[in-house]
């Protein structure tokens, strides 16, 4: 299984279980993503703490999460960054339009906080 699907309060956890988000799952997560919004789920907390390496598809999957909670007046946490994936995101400057929480524990009180804030 490539990735963790969990119903959380008012949000959906999703763990990617794989050291790489690639192109190899990156389509696979893509999928489900839309299928999650596609089911009137709008909160998604994107918990990537397994992996250490993440490419173009990756971000691009990322991308599609963050597009389709804000599409649908929701929340998106990106949650668990290890040094090489933050420092991609940084450098493609997603940090300034992704909410990033340091662990996915973090990440469920800021989506929590979040929620209480709507």
């Amino acid at each position: 299984m490539d990735f963790k699907i969990d119903k959380l309060d008012e949000f959906i956890l999703v763990q990617v279980q794989k050291e790489k988000l690639d192109t190899t799952i990156a389509p696979g997560l893509k999928s489900e993503l839309v299928l999650l919004s596609g089911n009137n789920e709008k909160n998604i907390l994107l918990d990537l703490s397994k992996c250490n390496y993440c490419d173009s598809s990756g971000l691009s999957a990322i991308l599609v999460a963050n597009r389709l909670c804000k599409n649908s007046e929701g929340v998106f946490v990106l949650a668990g960054l290890q040094p090489a994936v933050e420092r991609l995101i940084s450098v493609s400057q997603l940090d300034t339009v992704i909410t990033i929480a340091p662990t996915a524990d973090d990440g469920i009180e800021m989506m929590r906080k979040a929620l209480q804030s709507k």
